[in-house]
């Protein structure tokens, strides 16, 4: 009851309780894949290309292998979130609740918030940490309920991560400047502007126009934050965006490059983008 009450009363997190159960599975679960499935899954599949790196290395390899766990779990589960929503989601899009909706949210902040502890224990870019933390709050907060609807479709975004992902594993085990590497990157560049960039910016103005609407009634903090987030979050989107493609454009630019000598903050971002987002989720947002 004490937890229940600091959460619902207290941080005006009133729809959270019943889905703590959910961010600590999601937590423990994601957990779990960078600790020991991921390891073990690339010294086996990949024993030359893994089995030499260093351990912050090893550990990039393992980032990327949870970003795909969690992009197979959260992009379906989204999807049926939104095609199973009650019209009345429609009409309420600031204030709107369900429990699919707190499900779906509770699986992202278990994620976001591993994604957050590494971005600062293993830190490589100050903009993974602004990331993370970014998709924290923003998730983490829309249990008030507050514009849950416009959350669950910037999950949406992490269709993107996908392809992001294939495309580093294949830099890393010799298959840079392939046939498939570039159909991958094909679909890496346009999920990312359709999804991200054009969907995603949609729905970002969609979200100015409720919160335009129902300011006077939320605390100061959640417009500084859902404001404040949006904009930092389209922002890393453009300038991922414009990373990706340079990155695409030098590896069909030149020969391939077998060998792997680059260093540690190579690792994590070859091509700037986080793990959702908003990885975050984004992301990831």
């Amino acid at each position: 009851m004490g937890l229940e009450h600091f959460l619902g009363h207290t941080l005006g997190l009133t729809k959270l309780p019943p889905h703590i159960p959910t961010v600590l599975w999601s937590f423990a679960g994601f957990t779990f894949v960078h600790l020991v499935l991921a390891p073990w899954i690339c010294s086996r599949w990949f024993p030359a290309a893994y089995g030499s790196k260093s351990r912050a290395a090893k550990n990039a390899w393992a980032i990327h292998v949870v970003s795909q766990v969690h992009c197979f779990i959260i992009v379906p589960a989204a999807f049926y979130a939104i095609l199973t929503e009650t019209p009345d989601r429609e009409l309420d899009k600031a204030f709107g609740w369900s429990n699919t909706t707190g499900f779906v949210h509770g699986i992202a902040v278990g994620y976001f918030i591993w994604d957050l502890l590494d971005a600062i224990v293993n830190f490589v870019d100050l903009g993974f940490v602004i990331h993370a933390v970014s998709c924290c709050l923003v998730f983490g907060m829309s249990y008030r309920p507050f514009v849950a609807y416009y959350g669950t479709r910037c999950l949406l975004w992490e269709v993107s991560t996908m392809f992001l992902n294939i495309h580093w594993f294949l830099d890393k085990t010799g298959n840079t400047g392939t046939t498939f590497q570039l159909i991958n990157g094909i679909f890496l560049v346009s999920s990312f502007f359709g999804v991200r960039l054009l969907y995603g910016g949609s729905v970002s103005i969609r979200f100015f126009f409720t919160l335009a609407k129902v300011w006077r009634d939320i605390p100061v903090f959640y417009i500084i934050v859902y404001a404040g987030g949006n904009f930092v979050l389209q922002g890393l989107n453009i300038y991922w965006f414009m990373k990706m493609i340079a990155a695409l454009r030098k590896r069909f630019e030149q020969p391939p490059k077998v060998n792997e000598s680059r260093n540690s903050s190579d690792e994590r971002a070859s091509l700037l983008e986080s793990n959702g987002a908003p990885n975050t989720g984004n992301g990831e947002y």
